[in-house]
């Protein structure tokens, strides 16, 4: 019995909508890590991107346990002397609250191409509404 291997002309993706309403940050990021990898598919192939679109909505909802909310930082850099600047994550939901949940997604991803491609795949929305109504996605249940 030979090993079976996904190839990407034969993959097929689904869009799949998940609800970030009172989830903890990073509990949500795994399962749509995982949605994006295509891990919850019997296809699943590590090399090849086997993986759904993902639309998050309510991204300004989650939750973070303990004292994250103030005590997690974001930090960035202009490239210049002195150009270092740090967000709280009670910050960062106030000003990108989709930022949040991509940057989490980002680092449950492995840190190579093909994850860069998955992530394209990932559309963070702060409310309920979303453009994506015509490819029908799928509700998941996280």
């Amino acid at each position: 019995m030979k090993t079976f291997l996904a190839k990407k002309e034969t993959t097929k993706r689904d869009w799949v909508i998940v609800d970030a309403k009172d989830q903890v940050l990073g509990r949500l990021a795994v399962k749509v890590a995982n949605l994006l990898r295509g891990r919850d598919k019997a296809t699943y192939t590590p090399h090849v991107d086997t993986g759904n679109f993902v639309v998050v909505i309510n991204a300004d909802k989650i939750v973070l346990t303990g004292k994250k909310n103030e005590q997690k930082k974001y930090m960035f850099y202009s490239g210049y002397v002195g150009g270092e600047k740090y967000l709280s994550v009670a910050q960062m939901q106030e000003r990108r609250p989709d930022f949040v949940v991509k940057h989490a997604v980002k680092g449950m991803l492995p840190k190579n191409r093909l994850a860069s491609k998955m992530l394209t795949k990932l559309r963070v929305f702060a409310g309920e509404e979303h453009p994506h109504e015509a490819q029908q996605p799928k509700a998941v249940s996280v």
